[in-house]
C-alpha cells in the first residue's frame, strides 16, 4: 500500500485496522484450536495429595478430560504454603496447558511472606473461583472440650498447651485458626506442615490437638469417630454434618468465614485461551454431577467469570491482609 501525504492518515488507519483484524483472527484461531488433543494438560496442586485442593483438582481433571477427549493429569507440587507450585505455574509457557487449583494462601494471604520470588497478583491470572466451603474445627477425641466455648476456656486456662496444625503458613487452614485466635483471645499454638495430609496424620496420631480444616479432608474421620467436630465456620450448618453447630451458634457470632479455590494460569496466557478455559470449566462445574460431588464433600460450586473472580479475590485479599496485620503473622 502506497501512502501519499494527503491520504496518509486514512492509510495509517486502514493499516491499523488490518493489523488488529489479523491479531484478532490469530487469537480466535488459537482459542478454537485449544486444547490440542496432541498436548497433555496438567493441573498443578500446590499442596500434598489428599487435601481439599487435590480432591477438587482430580474431580476437575476427570470431567475436563472427558469433555476434551484428552489426558488431563494432576501433579502435586507442595511447599512454601503453596508458593512453590504458584511460582512454577507462573513460569510456564503462555499456552494454557498448565493450570493450577489455587487457594486463599496463594491469592489472598501471601502478605505473611516478607519476600516471595514472584508476585502472585501480577504473575498469576484467576480464571474462575471453583468452589467455596466453610471450615470444620476438629479436635482429637481425648481433648476435653465439646464446643468452642470450652476450647477457648481450656486454652486460656493452660496457655500454649493446645497446638493446631495447618497446610502451611498463610494457608486457608492456618488463617482460619488465626481468625479464631484473634476473636477468642485463645493462646493456641500454630504448627505448620507441608500440606493438610501431613497435619491430619499428626492430628490423628495425637501429636497435635486441633485443626481448622476443609470438610473434604476430615468428614470421613469425623463420621468414623476418629475426630470430633466442634463447629463449622459458615453461616449455615453443613448438610454432611447436620449435628455440628456453626461458630455463631456456639457463641462466636463474628467467626464466620469460608475458604475458596480457584483455577488459575500464568498471567502470560492470552485472554482468548483464558476465556475458553473459563467457559469450559464453568460448563463442567455447573453440571448436576459435579455440583453433587462438591456438595457431598461439604463444598458449594461457584464457577464465576474471570472478571468476577478477580474482583472477588481482590476483596478477599483486603480482608485477610487485615487479619495478618492484626495478628502480626509472618512466615519469615
Amino acid at each position: 500500500m502506497v501512502c501519499i501525504s494527503a491520504r496518509r492518515s486514512l492509510c495509517m488507519g486502514m493499516l491499523a485496522a488490518a493489523t488488529l483484524a489479523s491479531v484478532g483472527s490469530a487469537w480466535a484461531e488459537g482459542s478454537s484450536a485449544y486444547p490440542n488433543a496432541a498436548r497433555q494438560i496438567r493441573i498443578i496442586v500446590p499442596f500434598t495429595a489428599g487435601g481439599s485442593s487435590d480432591v477438587q483438582a482430580r474431580m476437575l481433571a476427570d470431567r475436563l478430560g472427558r469433555m476434551w477427549n484428552q489426558a488431563v493429569v494432576v501433579e502435586n507440587k507442595p511447599g512454601a504454603g503453596g508458593h512453590l507450585g504458584g511460582k512454577y505455574v507462573s513460569d510456564q509457557p503462555a499456552d494454557g496447558y498448565t493450570l493450577m487449583v489455587g487457594s486463599i494462601g496463594l491469592h489472598a494471604a501471601y502478605a505473611v511472606y516478607k519476600k516471595l520470588p514472584y508476585d502472585p497478583a501480577k504473575e498469576l491470572r484467576v480464571v474462575t473461583v471453583l468452589a467455596e466451603m466453610p471450615h470444620v474445627v476438629v479436635a482429637t477425641p481425648n481433648l476435653p472440650v465439646r464446643n468452642l466455648q470450652e476450647l477457648t476456656a481450656l486454652a486460656k486456662q493452660e496457655p500454649g498447651s493446645i497446638n493446631f496444625g495447618s497446610a502451611g503458613v498463610g494457608s486457608s487452614v492456618h488463617m482460619m485458626g488465626e481468625l479464631y485466635k484473634l476473636q477468642s483471645g485463645a493462646p493456641i499454638v500454630h504448627v505448620p506442615y507441608r500440606g493438610s495430609s501431613a497435619a491430619l496424620n499428626d492430628l490423628l496420631g495425637g501429636q497435635i490437638q486441633l485443626m481448622f480444616e476443609n470438610p473434604p479432608t476430615v468428614l470421613a474421620h469425623v463420621k468414623g469417630g476418629k475426630l470430633k467436630a466442634l463447629a463449622v465456620t459458615g453461616n449455615e450448618r453443613l448438610a454432611a454434618l447436620p449435628d455440628v453447630p456453626t461458630a455463631s451458634e456456639a457463641g462466636m457470632k463474628d467467626y464466620v468465614a469460608t475458604s475458596w479455590t480457584t483455577v488459575a494460569v500464568s498471567s502470560k496466557v492470552p485472554q482468548a485461551v483464558v476465556h475458553k478455559l473459563s467457559e469450559d470449566i464453568r460448563k463442567v462445574v455447573n453440571t448436576p454431577e459435579f455440583r453433587k460431588g462438591l456438595q457431598d464433600q461439604g463444598m458449594s460450586a461457584v464457577a464465576n467469570t474471570p472478571a468476577e473472580a478477580q474482583s472477588f479475590v481482590a476483596r478477599e485479599k483486603q480482608r485477610w491482609d487485615q487479619v495478618i496485620a492484626a495478628g502480626k503473622i509472618t512466615a519469615n
